[in-house]
């Protein structure tokens, strides 16, 4: 067999057991780093494998997984995969305030995946329990403290048996705009796209690269980028926790700067984020000259945002063909399209009239952009070797180059289907292609995202992505950037355009002005509502999109902005995380007594089988001489 090309990521774990150097590099919230080498990454798989088995799961069952640490995290999941269960990542509650609802869409995630355990910390399940007992399916907890000791001698260490149509793990669609979906996620599918990012996209050797990364390993991109492609491939890692960052943007950049990182991934926000909070103190330490990918995907990408953190870093040694704007969704397991490594970042800038009347993107001049008669859009790349993209309309035709349409794909990266719904795999997965719900077109095989389908904005006849609404009203003083939602509801006449921003300014009024002039000025579109929320009150997914659906859901019921609302403060919270600490109590009670009723039932059954056994023998048995 040819070096990395394993069939499935059981074979990569394996193999790289036997390398010498090498491994993932966990930096704990104290600071402290501890490395996994990957032999103790395989043993680790092995020891949590066994406690699986002994817990009585088998090849096929489902193992939800809620691990906000990456240290228990990353060998939980090996050890899942090496005992053929299928691992279901699942996002950790973020905030006390939103417990309630975190719990709601935990039962319901779990009660459409069907897990037979849960694996967390002791902490949280303290917690957790308040939504476990709920869950059917469901026959038991596991700690990340127990899964840490050795395992029952008896229980089995040896590595299941799979082949590329296996179901590798379970990932759970951030829902930005349906319901979450279990995305099939194949050894075969993972097997592809790995190559496709380390080898065809980013071309990454061991000896020459370093992956650097803070994303939440529960979401595709954190995971599949940072831990499983990188594992295919033999590719060390250092894992920053995600609060981490939350809490002190720049960190990233520190840690890339002393491992000598050469390869990072993050969505649009950190890149404005970090461009923001770095100091010019900070900065004269740092040298940058190392990054040879600063990879931009997950959301749509503002070029303004790309430039100025290409601009600013480049004292710090950045190159500027380091920015990589990629695109990709967990439906294509992860990547669809990469620019090319030698590319710097560039942009589409189009005719505004024709993309919003006609769905053309005709290039025009870049000064017509300062004249508001153009917008203008980021490259994201051509797709790999063995995949295909195109632009096709609502009748299934594929489209010609400019030509604005949804965006379909096909390939081996292209995962299974969604778990257990197959009408929802028939109307995305069905007539091998993907269709992604992305609106976007093409020129010479380059990709250009525009917006959701879903999401799309339609006033007198003209189209309108909300991200170019949300962008202007960022750019607003005293709006938090990152945090506007832009949607239409219907009106009189037409459909009504309404903007929900996060704020703690003081003069609601005049603000609610200042974004209605920015819009009107930029876009020549008039704005007929504006809601100013508390910050962090706005619905997000697991992987902090916000939600344009589900805000302009609460709008119409007139909720938006009380979602989390703390109006108990701190006791406030106390007393959500009480509840839910006693809920828990009473839950795992009575799922012990389920349990050792079912345990009570079966023994009865037994005995009844035993003694009808015991007649019929001495029925059929000769009598004694």
């Amino acid at each position: 067999m040819p070096p990395m090309d394993h069939p499935h990521l059981v074979a990569a774990l394996e193999a790289c057991a036997n390398r010498l150097e090498g491994g993932f590099t966990f930096l704990g919230s104290d600071g402290i780093e501890e490395t996994y080498s990957w032999q103790r990454l395989r043993e680790e798989a092995r020891n949590r494998a066994a406690h699986l088995r002994a817990l009585g799961l088998k090849k096929g069952d489902r193992l939800a997984l809620v691990m906000p640490d990456g240290i228990d995290f990353v060998p939980t999941f090996f050890g899942a995969v090496y005992a053929g269960v299928i691992p279901v990542p699942l996002y950790p509650p973020l905030s006390l305030g939103k417990l309630d609802a975190y719990i709601e869409a935990l039962v319901a995630i779990m009660n459409r995946a069907e897990p037979t355990h849960l694996a967390t910390n002791s902490k949280l399940e303290a917690v957790l329990w308040s939504g476990a007992a709920r869950v059917p399916s469901l026959q038991g907890v596991i700690t990340a403290e127990k899964l840490r000791t050795p395992a029952p001698a008896d229980a089995s260490r040896e590595a299941a048996t799979v082949t590329g149509d296996d179901i590798v793990f379970l990932q759970f669609t951030s829902g930005s705009t349906s319901t979450p979906k279990g995305v099939e996620v194949t050894h075969a599918s993972l097997k592809a796209n790995a190559k496709a990012i380390i080898l065809d996209g980013l071309e990454a050797t061991p000896k020459v690269d370093h992956g650097v990364s803070w994303l939440p390993l529960y979401h595709d991109m954190g995971l599949i980028g940072f831990v499983l492609a990188p594992m295919f491939h033999e590719i060390s890692c250092t894992f920053i926790p995600t609060l981490s960052f939350v809490r002190n943007a720049t960190l990233w950049l520190d840690i890339i700067n002393k491992k000598r990182g050469t390869i990072s991934f993050a969505p649009n926000f950190a890149y404005a984020l970090a461009t923001k909070r770095a100091k010019p103190e900070q900065m004269a330490k740092w040298d940058l000259s190392c990054m040879r990918v600063f990879g931009c995907g997950a959301e749509p990408i503002n070029p303004v945002t790309m430039r100025a953190f290409t601009d600013k870093f480049a004292a710090c040694g950045l190159k500027p063909q380091a920015l990589l704007p990629c695109y990709g969704m967990a439906e294509a397991t992860l990547a669809i399209s990469f620019i090319g490594l030698e590319d710097a970042l560039s942009t589409d800038v189009i005719e505004k009239d024709a993309y919003q009347s006609n769905k053309r993107a005709e290039p025009v001049h870049v000064s017509k952009l300062e004249a508001n008669e153009a917008l203008e859009f980021v490259n994201c790349g051509k797709t790999f070797p063995g995949h295909d993209v195109g632009a096709f309309d609502d009748q299934g035709r594929r489209l010609k180059d400019r030509q604005v349409g949804e965006l379909w794909v096909t390939g081996p990266s292209i995962a299974r289907g969604y778990f257990k719904d197959a009408e929802a795999t028939q109307r995305t997965f069905g007539g091998g292609w993907l269709r992604t719900g992305d609106l976007g077109y093409l020129v010479n095989g380059n990709v250009y995202i525009t917006g959701r389908k879903k999401d799309l904005i339609i006033v007198n006849g003209r189209n309108y992505d909300p991200q170019r609404i949300e962008w202007l009203a960022d750019e607003v003083p005293e709006v938090r950037r990152g945090s506007t939602v832009a949607f239409s509801v219907p009106g009189a006449s037409s459909e009504a355009v309404v903007v929900v921003v996060e704020s703690r300014t003081q003069t609601p009024d005049a603000l609610i002005d200042a974004i209605k002039q920015r819009i009107n000025e930029q876009l020549q579109l008039s704005v007929n509502d504006v809601v100013v929320a508390p910050p962090g009150s706005l619905p997000k997914t697991s992987s902090g999109k916000l939600q344009r659906q589900k805000t302009r859901a609460q709008y119409l019921e007139k909720t938006v902005g009380k979602e989390g609302a703390r109006t108990l403060g701190a006791n406030g919270d106390k007393l959500t995380l009480a509840k839910h600490v006693a809920l828990s109590f009473v839950g795992r009670a009575r799922h012990r007594v389920k349990r050792v009723a079912a345990h009570a039932v079966e023994i009865r059954s037994v005995t009844d089988a035993v003694n009808k056994l015991q007649l019929a023998y001495r029925w059929l048995s000769p009598p004694s001489p």
